[in-house]
């Protein structure tokens, strides 16, 4: 027999439901962090999520202030399950009808983790049948329709062995997609990653930022967004919950007035550069979409070109360089160069590195300071702090020690 854990999400502002955040790999302790500065109670970490109870507000807020996360999902109905008889019969027992009607279009998405079952596709397929007879059943043999493309509302359903969940998509599309980028360079980066990795390095916003490898500027527009306090969501257009029959526009127009509101000056420089003109073109672009063009600095400048110069005197750096995984690039070669950049010109600053290539990353030949492992999309990656000091500490500190770079 199903177990309804949340029949409706109608309800008063004042109710809490629960509510799930995904995110990537080794950001949820980051996520957790800025649900609790969003109003989100019993918290709880996941696998690449993280759980907490809120309002319709906090769902809100949720889609439009939080840097790394994915999807808002809702959970509505959680059930035992051991074959697809379970399957298609408990989901077909839940009130669809609450959710969907003959106008409303549908989608469905899963994840399994089970020994039960190995094939996502087929248990979406089950659960769609589930809800489409029932629905059949209630409008006289008519049914709405799936849209894969923009449906009215999403559906995820998530089983982790023996238990089911289905949950509501609060989002519509992953809130990576921030509404900024018009380009993208050859290799882009994800922005919920970059304004994780931002955010794991420590940088508090008091000091200078600098990409020297900005390819199309998504860590640069990242660092602005949390610089100035700018909402994330700000500037996308559609979010899943606006197609619900609960949907309170006033509320939403309300708490975008007041992300606003909160938005702040930053006294310090954020600036970029890469070798490719053309990169550096999308770059500018993107950053004057995203009405950040007098908030970042970029041009056109190699490696091997600059000098102390053209960069702060202290701050941060934060560089993606190829991995040689999707260009043509001899990367040894290139990692020396971003190392001998680093100790020529980069002294007082804290510098940050990802890189799935572990072989290359050796040839930065600094001593690392602190290692994470991040995925960027599939790939396992690590994230080096390289911390390059001023004076006699120089030697001291960032003679090269290969071993610390695996």
């Amino acid at each position: 027999m199903g177990k309804k854990i949340f029949e409706s999400i109608t309800q008063e502002l004042t109710g809490e439901f629960n509510i799930i955040a995904r995110t990537s790999y080794a950001l949820e302790e980051v996520l957790a962090k800025e649900i609790e500065g969003i109003g989100g109670q019993r918290i709880e970490i996941l696998n690449r999520a993280v759980s907490f109870y809120g309002t319709k507000e906090t769902l809100y807020r949720a889609n439009l202030e939080l840097r790394t996360c994915l999807r808002v999902l809702v959970p509505i109905y959680m059930f035992e399950v051991y074959n697809e008889v379970d399957l298609y019969r408990e989901t077909k027992m839940f009130d669809w009808d609450k959710y969907l009607d003959l106008k409303t279009t549908f989608a469905i998405s899963s994840d399994v983790y089970s020994r039960f079952f190995n094939h996502e596709n087929y248990v979406a397929l089950k659960v769609k049948d589930a809800i489409v007879d029932q629905l059949r059943e209630v409008y006289g043999g008519r049914r709405p329709d799936v849209d894969l493309e923009d449906p009215d509302l999403r559906l995820h359903v998530h089983l982790s062995d023996n238990m089911c969940t289905i949950l509501l998509d609060s989002s519509g599309d992953s809130l990576h997609k921030r509404g900024y980028r018009i380009g993208q360079g050859i290799a882009p980066i994800n922005e919920v990653l970059a304004a994780g990795m931002i955010m794991l390095s420590g940088w508090n916003a008091e000091s200078d930022f600098v990409d020297p490898m900005c390819g199309s500027g998504t860590i640069l527009m990242e660092a602005a967004t949390i610089a100035y306090n700018i909402a994330p969501g700000i500037k996308i257009e559609k979010f899943g919950f606006m197609k619900w029959k609960d949907y309170e526009p006033e509320l939403w127009e309300r708490l975008k007035v007041e992300a606003k509101s909160r938005e702040r000056d930053f006294p310090y420089k954020i600036m970029g550069f890469d070798d490719s003109p053309k990169a550096i073109l999308v770059a500018k672009n993107n950053i004057k979409y995203a009405d950040l063009g007098w908030k970042i600095l970029v041009r056109t400048l190699r490696l091997e070109k600059m000098t102390r110069e053209d960069i702060p005197e202290t701050g941060f750096a934060l560089i993606n360089p190829p991995y040689g995984e999707r260009l043509e690039a001899d990367t040894d070669a290139l990692y020396k160069t971003i190392g001998d950049c680093l100790k020529q010109n980069f002294d007082g600053f804290s510098v940050w590195i990802i890189s799935s290539n572990k072989d290359s990353l050796r040839n930065i030949g600094l001593r690392t300071s602190k290692k994470l492992t991040l995925f960027n999309g599939a790939l396992e990656c690590k994230f080096h702090n390289f911390e390059i000091y001023k004076g006699s500490r120089k030697t001291k500190y960032n003679k090269v020690e290969t071993e610390e770079a695996e």
